[in-house]
């Protein structure tokens, strides 16, 4: 990893933070001199997530968490109140908590459908919501997480793609509503990425699921890290990113080209 200084005293939002992406990303960011609260359910993920982004720390970052449910309006409306009044500020916010669930469309009841929207697109508006007056009196920056389901055909996966198709959309969106205001709005739309979410679908497959529709998603130059993501976010929220609004950036080892 590069040693770099982009975030020196910005204070910083990270959802999803107990694994996979978003613990990569706290890292970066912590790394590169954020102040950062890292978001998630898991408390022990959490807890070792802060526990390597202290250890990687070359100057003035550091890390706290809390535990939270994304889809829970009051505490993220607590969330973030508090965070900004302990720290006097913030200036990015880091959207990477997200639920998968894996069925044949048929079979999918309403109430899983919509137990998907609440937290990928749901948690990811509310934490938009109540960063944004703060973002603006910083020019500060959100970074979403959609993903290639966002346009491409993901099989088994509807309420997924239809949720991270939302984020794409709000993402483009909250960039223009806001642009006047100096904050910026983008989004990473990973793919094939070793994470634990994306592991974990290999074992979700319904029965009778047709393997051979995903030939397609299978990564030639093989699966992405998390740090592979979490590079990309960290140019988005930084000011190497000042010219990128409204942007879904692509990261699949080429797999769409």
């Amino acid at each position: 990893m590069t040693t770099l200084n982009r975030f020196a005293q910005k204070t910083v939002i990270v959802t999803g933070a107990a694994s996979g992406i978003g613990r990569a990303t706290l890292i970066r960011l912590v790394s590169e001199g954020a102040i950062a609260l890292a978001v998630d359910l898991n408390e022990d993920g959490l807890k070792e997530s802060v526990k390597l982004a202290q250890s990687a720390v070359s100057g003035g970052g550091r890390a706290s968490h809390v535990v939270a449910s994304i889809a829970d309006e009051a505490a993220v409306k607590k969330i973030v109140a508090d965070f900004v009044a302990k720290e006097g500020g913030l200036d990015v916010l880091v959207n990477m908590a997200g639920l998968i669930r894996v069925s044949h469309t048929p079979e999918t009841s309403f109430e899983q459908f919509m137990s998907v929207l609440q937290i990928n697109l749901g948690g990811t508006f509310l934490f938009c919501r109540e960063a944004l007056p703060h973002l603006i009196k910083r020019r500060g920056n959100i970074v979403n997480a959609a993903s290639t389901s966002s346009y491409f055909g993901h099989p088994y996966m509807a309420a997924y793609a239809a949720s991270k198709g939302g984020v794409a959309a709000m993402t483009h969106t909250l960039a223009w509503e806001f642009l006047k205001s100096g904050v910026r709005v983008n989004a990473v739309a990973p793919g094939g990425i070793a994470t634990p979410l994306a592991q974990s679908v290999g074992g979700m497959f319904p029965e009778g699921a047709d393997q051979s529709l995903f030939g397609h998603l299978q990564p030639m130059a093989g699966f992405g890290q998390p740090e592979n993501v979490a590079g990309v976010i960290a140019m988005l929220a930084s000011a190497d990113g000042a010219h990128v609004n409204g942007e879904v950036v692509r990261i699949d080892g080429g797999v769409h080209s």
